[in-house]
């Protein structure tokens, strides 16, 4: 297993590295958008969200208006992500459970939010770094990228996020994502970001 100061090391080398890009949780302004923009980016670039969601919270900007929407309304807007019928159907459920059930907000508790229809481990821990909690939200950038520096040999979600949490120190879980994220994107030509990965690698 690598050292905690060397893994520390890599990560600060990769942020510098990575650019400045808004990620599909950044710069909302309510809780909830920040929520559905995360849950929609699953297996969908930011990029490709980012616009969409703003599209969606446009026409609907309240948690009150989106529960008067239909699936059928959502899922035209919502279509150029991935596998945009069953967001909209999650997208659709989560905002009458927010209305009915936490009165418009966002509950702040990990096990309440996996409950949430369509959110899972992943968008539970993004969401809730998002909000200044010491989360460590594992995707695909986070489990490659992991892996390949030796911080973890697992697989599964659940296991690389144990991984990374007994080697980093908690002031650095909630940041992890989002360095990760944006060194995978800046470096999306997976030759060029597996060679910088080896350089990384030998810190």
């Amino acid at each position: 297993m690598v050292s905690q100061q060397k893994a520390i090391a890599q990560l600060n080398e990769m942020k510098k590295l990575g650019k400045e890009l808004r990620l599909a949780a950044d710069g909302w302004d309510e809780e909830w958008k920040t929520l559905i923009a995360t849950l929609m980016s699953a297996r969908t670039t930011d990029k490709i969200t980012i616009p969409i969601a703003q599209r969606l919270f446009d026409k609907y900007n309240s948690v009150e208006k989106l529960v008067g929407a239909s699936e059928g309304e959502i899922g035209a807007i919502i279509r150029g992500v991935n596998f945009y019928k069953t967001k909209a159907k999650h997208i659709f459920e989560l905002a009458q459970i927010l209305l009915k059930e936490y009165g418009g907000k966002v509950p702040h508790e990990f096990d309440n939010l996996v409950e949430l229809p369509g959110v899972g481990r992943k968008t539970a821990n993004v969401f809730l770094a998002e909000c200044g909690q010491g989360r460590i939200g594992v995707d695909t950038h986070v489990g490659y990228i992991s892996n390949e520096l030796g911080w973890t040999k697992e697989i599964k979600q659940e296991k690389v996020e144990k991984d990374l949490e007994k080697l980093f120190p908690e002031k650095y879980w909630g940041e992890l994502n989002w360095i990760m994220v944006r060194f995978g994107q800046t470096f999306s030509n997976r030759k060029e970001k597996d060679k910088i990965l080896r350089r990384i690698k030998k810190i």
